[in-house]
């Protein structure tokens, strides 16, 4: 740590003193102030809260007021401004409204046509009896295609299961006789 300069030295003093003197004095004022009596009465009191409470309402009322008053202003401008841009583009603002309302109205239109035509297409093979019967012998035809594909499936998942059952118990097997042949060996 520098060394310090004889002025600097006095300086800390001067302040260390001074710190003494107020801590000192504050703490005479606070035993002066707990023997003290009050010189207002509850009254007085009361009414200089109600006072204070009154001024601060006042003042907050002053500033909610120029808040309001600044925040119409801007609102007003902003208003203006879009006032102003709906102006020149007032031409494309009609006509994006127009194509929305158009769209609005085609869409349950466009909707119920594709229902039509998605229940045409599912009644289609049923309008004659011939058309019926060939779509009847059509859907068998895959359905039992279908089964004879599931079964192949089947088979071809049951044979790989014994194939490697098969395997694993020769491999047990195998292990075992030479287990067995180690102990004899050692016997």
């Amino acid at each position: 740590m520098a060394e310090q300069t004889p002025t600097q030295r006095k300086a800390a003093a001067t302040k260390a003193a001074a710190t003494r003197a107020r801590n000192q004095r504050s703490a005479t004022a606070k035993r002066a102030a707990s023997t003290r009596k009050r010189t207002t009465t509850a009254t007085q009191r009361s009414a200089a809260g109600k006072q204070s409470a009154a001024t601060r309402k006042r003042n907050e009322a002053s500033q909610s007021a120029q808040t309001t008053q600044t925040e119409a202003k801007r609102t007003a401008k902003s208003g203006l401004r879009t006032v102003q841009a709906g102006a020149v583009a007032g031409k494309f603002t009609v006509e994006t409204v127009a194509v929305q309302a158009q769209r609005a109205a085609l869409i349950p239109v466009g909707a119920a046509l594709v229902a039509r035509d998605n229940v045409i297409e599912a009644v289609k093979p049923y309008t004659s009896v011939d058309k019926a019967e060939k779509e009847l012998s059509r859907l068998r035809r895959d359905v039992s295609r279908d089964l004879t594909k599931f079964e192949r499936r089947g088979a071809t998942a049951s044979t790989r299961v014994k194939r490697e059952v098969k395997r694993t118990r020769t491999r047990v097997e195998r292990e075992l006789r030479e287990r067995r042949n180690q102990v004899a060996s050692l016997v």
